[in-house]
């Protein structure tokens, strides 16, 4: 029994909160922030990274990085990543959000979706599409297809088609997709 009594004592706390007041958000919802943890199981930091360090652990807590909303019954129900939050014409588009509009068509095999410079908003949304084993499809039907659960300003300005790259682990390398954007200007 004493191995289950200290297993309980591992993670102290999570918390979804405001990063600019570190104020717990509302349970509503609908009120983003950025989920927070403590406890004896999280790291103690960066290795030879005290810049990254002191940046991720503010106030005894450790920020995560994962932008997130808590439901009525303390659910937490993570919404992005906050370095994939596209901010477009002062409006926060979420970049998962827009993927799983483009996932929706069937020809979609895999999508990521990251921010490209515009003169005008700022930023804009750039989708990344990996078409399914012999399927196709062209740019304007998969807009189209996005139209009937995207607001206009949400909807992808540029659509590539590609193969993905990904890590040996599969996980879709959106760094590199957005060294690419840049490149392209």
């Amino acid at each position: 029994m004493p191995h289950c009594a200290a297993a309980r004592g591992l993670q102290e706390d999570v918390l979804v909160l405001n990063p600019d007041t570190g104020a717990p958000v509302s349970w509503d919802a609908e009120t983003m922030g950025e989920i927070v943890f403590r406890g004896n199981i999280v790291m103690k930091g960066y290795l030879k990274a005290p810049d990254e360090t002191s940046e991720a652990f503010k106030d005894g807590w450790f920020w995560s990085g994962d932008l997130a909303v808590q439901h009525a019954d303390g659910y937490i129900e993570i919404r992005d990543r906050s370095k994939d939050i596209i901010i477009s014409g002062g409006e926060n588009i979420s970049s998962i959000e827009v993927e799983k509009a483009l996932y929706s068509h069937p020809a979609v095999s895999l999508v990521a979706v990251v921010a490209m410079p515009d003169e005008t908003w700022g930023e804009v949304p750039c989708a990344f599409v990996e078409l399914s084993g012999g399927a196709t499809t062209t740019a304007e039907e998969l807009l189209a297809h996005a139209k009937a659960g995207l607001a206009g300003f949400k909807r992808p300005k540029k659509i590539i088609f590609c193969e993905l790259p990904k890590t040996i682990t599969g996980k879709i390398r959106k760094n590199e997709l957005r060294d690419l954007v840049r490149q392209r200007g």
